[in-house]
């Protein structure tokens, strides 16, 4: 049994004392003992590396009183897996020496053996949970398959993502196509990570709000929600998509277990636009952990105010900034752990 289990009760609808708090990204680039290894070791391998991934994990568990873990790894090993060569760039990021925009291309994708192709995430998954020794929950993710098709077909990052875009447009059977494949081989691969025990599974739609509402409907909604199906008898979903209040309704119908908010939208729209029937996490600025110790702690509080202490989970409205103080975000933390109704 896992003791604090904060988080899981509010992905369940139940009442609690307070609301749980974790950030997106908490592992990560803003603390001194991940850019240690961040120094060492180049990012994939410290994804493809059981004990470093473990290890990255838990740092932020050992200095902030946390109610989940999230898996240090990244959305691109899925793409990786079925055979699309991802690198990391400095100054770039993601890169993509020969990036999709064909239907040959995407005929020639396959949907990988994921016990083969990722079990370097699965180890990763036995070894942190050994570290967390039953403490708290452990989440797992996956990017949503539009994403991941943002960058398969733009082959970097953008601000825009139009070739991707252009080549849903132009080439809308390819795209499906390759969508399919995306999201068969992350259903496998969420089923796994459930398996070797994460206790709740996040979908990250960072590039949905670049869509159009009808068009977030065929060419993202329709596969997370295929995701959503196939995980939600056997773990907790959560779906986060970035700039798509606008779907927050249609999202709410769904069997997820919560949705992701950023900070574009108010606690009341949201709560208006779902009708308060499933729980909602967000949705400070990542921007505002910036703010003093003293006005983080306000503004907290008066985000928890909003939203209700249940049916909550405090989170940031997307990951943290690599350049906050690692006080502020201890504020953010401590100032969800000692609210009061």
């Amino acid at each position: 049994m896992i003791k604090n289990d904060l988080y899981l009760r509010a992905l369940k609808g139940e009442s609690v004392e307070r609301p749980p708090v974790w950030m997106m990204r908490q592992a990560g680039r803003y603390l001194p003992e991940f850019i240690a290894l961040r120094d060492k070791y180049d990012f994939f391998t410290r994804c493809q590396t059981p004990e470093l991934a473990a290890e990255i994990t838990v740092q932020p568990i050992r200095r902030f009183p946390l109610d989940a873990a999230i898996l240090f790894s990244d959305i691109l090993v899925v793409p990786q897996a079925m055979g699309i060569d991802f690198k990391m760039k400095e100054n770039v990021g993601p890169w993509l020496d020969n990036p999709i925009r064909t239907k040959e291309a995407v005929e020639q994708i396959q949907v990988p053996d994921v016990d083969e192709s990722l079990s370097y995430v699965f180890d990763a998954i036995t070894l942190t949970l050994e570290h967390l020794n039953n403490d708290i929950p452990l989440i797992g993710f996956a990017g949503s398959p539009w994403t991941i098709l943002c960058y398969c077909v733009e082959g970097k990052g953008s601000k825009s993502f139009d070739i991707a875009k252009s080549f849903c447009f132009q080439q809308p059977e390819a795209a499906h196509q390759l969508l399919q494949k995306i999201t068969d081989t992350t259903i496998a691969y969420l089923k796994r990570k459930v398996e070797k025990g994460v206790s709740a599974v996040q979908v990250f739609d960072s590039w949905g709000g670049m869509l159009s509402p009808e068009d977030y409907k065929e060419f993202s909604w329709k596969y997370i929600n295929q995701i959503v199906e196939a995980l939600s008898p056997v773990t907790e979903v959560v779906v986060f998509a970035k700039g798509c209040w606008y779907a927050l309704e249609d999202m709410s119908n769904s069997k997820a277990s919560a949705l992701g908010v950023d900070w574009t939208v108010t606690p009341e729209i949201a709560r208006k636009l779902t009708g308060n029937k499933i729980t909602l996490q967000g949705n400070f600025d990542p921007a505002r952990l910036h703010s003093s110790p003293e006005t983080i702690r306000k503004m907290v509080h008066d985000m928890i105010n909003r939203f209700g202490k249940d049916k909550y989970i405090a989170n940031l409205g997307h990951g943290i900034l690599p350049n906050i103080p690692v006080e502020n975000a201890e504020a953010f933390i401590r100032a969800v752990v000692e609210w009061r109704p």
